[in-house]
């Protein structure tokens, strides 16, 4: 190895004194009218994992709740054994 750190490697800073980076630091990118589309796939992206979120926050609070009236109950019922003298 050259004695070039990963970041190094990766920067795209455009400094050349550093050495041992590929291509220079240049980021390439493909004109053709990609902004429009580049936006639309990114929301649809972020669309997708939203709902993802929502489904799975979902489930979390379901179970939360479930098994929080499970130990209310359980408490509620061990309250009862004890103070009920009939």
């Amino acid at each position: 190895m050259n004695g070039a750190s990963w970041a190094d490697q990766w920067d795209n800073s455009g400094d050349s004194a550093k050495g041992g980076r590929i291509g220079g630091g240049v980021v390439v990118r493909s004109s053709g009218g990609g902004a429009a589309s580049n936006k639309d796939n990114y929301k649809e992206k972020l669309g997708h994992g939203l709902d993802k979120t929502k489904a799975v926050a979902s489930s979390g609070f379901k179970k939360l709740k479930t098994g929080s009236a499970l130990g209310f109950r359980w408490v509620k019922d061990k309250y009862h054994k004890t103070t009920n003298k009939h």
